[in-house]
């Protein structure tokens, strides 16, 4: 049966989404370390960092997952910004590395308007360079999939492919699937058909040996849009077949699959505990 898990806050602390994972009854769960929209952080608390790995042993929390910052580019072709996100790059992996998580989580990043080919050189050379800077770390990069807005490479399943195959380490990386995010890019999911055609693909393509993690989300825009807009499982184009069909799926059925779905309804409801409900009835969970 999948892991199922939430990214939650961690405001008033990082142990503080472990204890609402708890009582969401997650199994693994996903943070951001610090402010995802900047560049800078404080550096980690021991006694901060002892509470918060001490709160997930004592959770059972499994593949604990960070989702590191928005601004950092690897695609970057600016020399300056292209350095910049390499050092912020690194730092994530030392926090999340501090913290004994299992998997940090990052867009591929926006070649701005340099073109596909030349921004993948890029990641290559980024992640080749981050992993040189820290080649001791057991933290595992997962790169995501997009919904392929503006410059962002990650919207097909080839630019992993070239990327997994160019680094000179592939060891270290593997993939997060954004259910949403592949929807919006162009690829079909909603039919039985179409699921078993996409992820045929993406097993050809990719490997199933590098999928780590899903993101599970619906969709607010449709097929193709490339457009990344979440939405509650159900209320959004792909539908809610699409997400019995995942989480039944033999092949992904020891994988986290972690919730990035608005938190509130419009009537002001919690969603999250509404979305982990479907996943586990679903899954034939009592």
């Amino acid at each position: 049966m999948p892991l199922f898990g939430a990214h939650l806050s961690i405001a008033g602390g990082m142990h503080n989404a472990i204890s609402a994972s708890k009582k969401l009854g997650c199994s693994t769960v996903q943070i951001f370390t610090k402010s995802p929209n900047a560049w800078d952080a404080k550096p980690l608390v021991p006694a901060d960092v002892a509470q918060f790995r001490r709160a997930v042993s004592e959770a059972g929390i499994q593949f604990p997952t960070a989702h590191d910052s928005y601004l950092i580019n690897l695609a970057a072709p600016d020399d300056k910004m292209f350095e910049k996100s390499i050092k912020a790059f690194v730092i994530e992996l030392e926090r999340a590395e501090a913290l004994g998580l299992s998997y940090l989580v990052s867009h591929p990043g926006a070649h701005n308007d340099k073109g596909e080919d030349a921004g993948l050189a890029r990641i290559i050379d980024g992640l080749d360079e981050v992993r040189s800077r820290c080649p001791e770390l057991n933290v595992k990069v997962l790169l995501e999939t997009t919904a392929g807005q503006g410059s962002c490479l990650g919207a097909r399943f080839e630019h992993f492919q070239r990327i997994l195959n160019g680094v000179r380490d592939p060891s270290w990386l593997g993939v997060c699937l954004d259910t949403c995010h592949i929807f919006a890019a162009g690829y079909p999911i909603s039919s039985p058909e179409d699921y078993g055609n996409t992820f045929n693909e993406f097993g050809n393509v990719i490997g199933f040996e590098h999928l780590k993690l899903f993101h599970v989300n619906d969709s607010v825009p449709g097929l193709g849009s490339r457009v990344d807009r979440h939405a509650n499982l159900g209320q959004g184009q792909i539908g809610i077949d699409f997400f019995e069909r995942l989480v039944t799926d033999p092949r992904f059925s020891e994988l986290p699959m972690i919730l990035e779905t608005p938190k509130e309804d419009d009537k002001g409801e919690e969603m999250d505990p509404v979305n982990l409900a479907i996943l586990r009835r679903f899954a034939g969970e009592a």
